[in-house]
């Protein structure tokens, strides 16, 4: 049950709050926090959202015996939302609503923000705000300007953050970064990245008319948050086919660009992109499209030949040409991945999987390093805790989310090749889309802007 505390009066309480809103038990920052409590002092972490993958991202915290596990706030009180939680976490306060929580903000030292996609800004901001330590899931947040915000408030807060593109830390990723980074493959020519699964989570082409009736114990204003008010229709938007749907995600790009960019961002240490164009259907007002192409023009650095550009393919079967890989036709690509074109050389990066460098025989004698995976959730956990450091924090994250939403603008602005201009935050040759770079909240959820 949620504790009997008086019902949190509005979010803009909550924004304009200051730090002193946090009392004295406001969270520390990493290297404070160590030195005031030592580094065995337990991490109290709060869960926002406790189903479908804040499930595992709160399991997995929860590993470290240096974490208790002293909130959790689900918008479901259903079993496999804030029920298995509940029963595996018992000693931890539970809430429907994570203002709640706020209000109590010395009770707690970290957040896992695990929602769908339109509430992670609104979630992670009042926490920074309030000095806590943020993981949270990726996209790090729905809008380009969110992502901004996000990242210049974790700058200013001083705490430890980590998006969860969990393969960021993996030793496959990581050997693939090192490859690169090494030299392996000469200087970068070209990247071509690709997701050519299924979505499984498009259902529907339009709005569906009607509404269902709300199940017991979902609290369906909590879930639209700041998004415009819709009826309730069973198993479209909650708990996981809210990623069709333009209102509450970035589309496929979003959800598996911050995974397979990951280790191209990292390894040749790309900024934002210079024009961004998509061949792409055209939307509606509603859903996200089946199908994508985008590509990404970025400056030079000094992992590249010079200005690079990255080609994303995305939809069932979606690939790059496979002359353009300078792969046969009996190749076996991953359904998801990237290839790196060097001056000397190719490498493949599939999502999950060891890297390949190409063309085989080529590379028949090259000693691969094998680089050890990294601990993503309790490695975070460490960090607030004072011990190491996080490398997939928001600083970093930040700008690899703007350029992921950016592609997802550039779909809803479909043959347009849009012009990016990173340092005033605008696109500067087409209004439509950069009027797409933020969206109007629903009136009582308006975050406040620092």
């Amino acid at each position: 049950m949620t504790p009997a505390r008086s019902p949190y009066r509005t979010s803009r309480r909550l924004f304009l709050g200051s730090l002193a809103a946090a009392g004295a038990g406001a969270a520390l920052s990493a290297r404070s926090f160590a030195r005031a409590a030592g580094s065995n002092e337990r991490l109290r972490v709060a869960s926002i959202g406790t189903g479908g993958k804040g499930w595992s991202d709160l399991t997995e915290v929860a590993k470290s015996p240096q974490v208790e596990i002293v909130a959790l706030v689900n918008v479901d009180d259903g079993p496999k939302h804030m029920g298995q939680a509940a029963e595996t976490f018992p000693q931890a306060q539970r809430y429907t609503d994570w203002r709640r929580l706020f209000d109590e903000a010395g009770t707690f030292d970290a957040v896992i923000v695990s929602t769908p996609d339109h509430m992670h800004a609104p979630i992670t901001l009042p926490a920074l705000e309030l000095r806590k330590h943020v993981y949270c899931q990726k996209p790090l947040t729905h809008t380009v300007f969110e992502a901004r915000q996000v990242r210049q408030a974790a700058e200013r807060a001083g705490v430890v953050t980590q998006m969860g593109n969990q393969i960021h830390s993996h030793g496959f990723y990581r050997t693939a970064v090192k490859l690169i980074k090494d030299g392996a493959i000469g200087k970068a020519v070209e990247v071509f990245s690709w997701q050519s699964g299924k979505m499984g989570w498009l259902l529907e082409s339009d709005r569906p008319a009607g509404a269902d009736p709300i199940p017991a114990g979902l609290h369906w204003d909590n879930w639209l948050g700041v998004a415009a008010e819709r009826p309730y229709k069973d198993k479209i938007y909650h708990p996981f086919n809210w990623r069709g749907w333009q209102d509450y995600s970035t589309g496929q790009l979003g959800d598996f660009g911050c995974h397979i960019f990951d280790p191209v961002f990292t390894a040749l240490e790309l900024t934002a992109p210079t024009t961004v164009q998509a061949d792409a259907p055209t939307l509606n007002r509603e859903v996200w499209n089946d199908r994508s192409t985008v590509r990404f023009d970025f400056p030079a650095t000094k992992y590249t030949a010079g200005p690079i550009t990255l080609t994303w393919y995305d939809g069932a079967g979606a690939m790059p040409p496979r002359e353009k890989l300078g792969v046969s036709a009996e190749f076996k690509l991953p359904k998801a991945g990237s290839l790196v074109r060097g001056e000397k050389g190719s490498l493949l990066i599939p999502h999950v999987a060891a890297p390949r460098l190409l063309p085989t025989e080529q590379f028949a004698n090259y000693e691969m390093p094998k680089l050890e995976s990294l601990d993503h959730y309790v490695g975070w956990a460490d960090a607030c805790r004072g011990e190491g450091k996080t490398t997939d924090h928001f600083s970093y994250a930040g700008p690899l989310t703007e350029a992921v939403i950016l592609g997802a603008i550039a779909v809803r602005v479909p043959h347009e090749t849009l012009n990016w201009d990173a340092a005033a935050l605008r696109i500067t040759n087409n209004t439509t889309a950069s009027a797409l770079l933020t969206k109007e909240y629903r009136k009582g959820w308006e975050p406040k802007w620092s």
